[in-house]
């Protein structure tokens, strides 16, 4: 297993806890084969914080659990591989939402930095990128400063960004290249409402990626959906049913989340697009139809008798 960990610096990427330049370190993973996957968090991580250094959290192979209740993305990824190179990539998303998305479109052309030198050493090497939250803001800062084939594959998961915003990113010749897929959940409603009043759309009326977008290199995953879950099941993904009204994190959480991505990031057993697609429901349900749905009962009420 190889993993990369880079830390944007401004609109410059570096190593994490090294003085080694990240193009010497790049040009030593020319021979493995990948696919490369790159991974980025969400607000409120920071690279070196005591506390919420990424590093030490989602992206070690051996998380600490305190106070953070986390999971070890490469792990449950499965990317203690020889065959794969992993690239958790750090920024620093501290402060205040405003400050926090600021840092992440300098981040993400320091992502883009990094993807240019990979595929400088081997250019038949896809990259795939996922990243939760706020996190999505970095490839799609990225797309606008590569080469169209950079990236292959983004997934983001619950991503923290307007329609307009990723629509203009995959409509570059990088992002027209690339497929998109869209992971989101009702259970995020509340969040992307916040998202929504404290950042100020690109246009008018614009939404949050969380009710869907429209594009022909892109899909939409809902996950708190029983019908989508019934398709992924389908496809021989398993995925648990979700237990909860508002969660920010069940994108990466959920037991059996990992394994859809590790479908649609491997070279093994890779899942299409277009299976995806064809799989799924057209329409998301409507924002807040979780929340303040009524419950759900799966057992014999006492007062239904059996006509005599």
């Amino acid at each position: 297993m190889t993993i990369l960990r880079i830390n944007a610096q401004g609109t410059q990427p570096g190593l994490h806890d090294s003085p080694q330049s990240v193009d010497s370190l790049i040009r030593q993973t020319r021979d493995i084969p990948g696919p490369v996957v790159i991974m980025t968090h969400g607000y409120t991580y920071c690279p070196h914080d005591p506390v919420d250094c990424p590093h030490h959290l989602v992206f070690s192979m051996t998380p600490q659990t305190y106070p953070k209740r986390v999971k070890s993305w490469p792990r449950a990824l499965g990317l203690d591989r020889t065959d794969r190179l992993t690239v958790a990539f750090g920024w620093n998303a501290h402060g205040t939402l405003w400050s926090a998305r600021r840092c992440a479109l300098q981040a993400g052309q320091a992502l883009a930095r990094v993807v240019i030198g990979l595929k400088q050493e081997n250019p038949n090497r896809p990259i795939h990128f996922i990243g939760h939250s706020l996190g999505v803001e970095l490839a799609l800062e990225a797309l606008h400063h590569l080469e169209p084939g950079d990236l292959s594959r983004i997934i983001s998961l619950t991503g923290a960004t307007y329609r307009a915003r990723a629509l203009a990113a995959l409509s570059t010749p990088a992002g027209a290249a690339a497929e998109f897929i869209n992971v989101t959940a009702r259970e995020n409603d509340l969040f992307d409402f916040l998202f929504e009043r404290l950042i100020a759309p690109p246009l008018p009326h614009d939404r949050a990626i969380g009710q869907g977008i429209a594009a022909a290199n892109a899909v939409t995953l809902q996950l708190d959906c029983r019908d989508s879950l019934n398709a992924l099941a389908a496809l021989g993904v398993s995925i648990e049913a979700p237990d909860r009204r508002v969660c920010h994190w069940s994108s990466y959480m959920r037991p059996g989340v990992f394994a859809l991505y590790d479908r649609l990031l491997s070279s093994d057993k890779p899942l299409s697009l277009a299976t995806l697609r064809n799989a799924l429901p057209e329409q998301t349900d409507a924002r807040w139809s979780r929340l303040f749905a009524m419950p759900r009962y799966d057992f014999p009420l006492p007062f239904v008798q059996n006509t005599p």
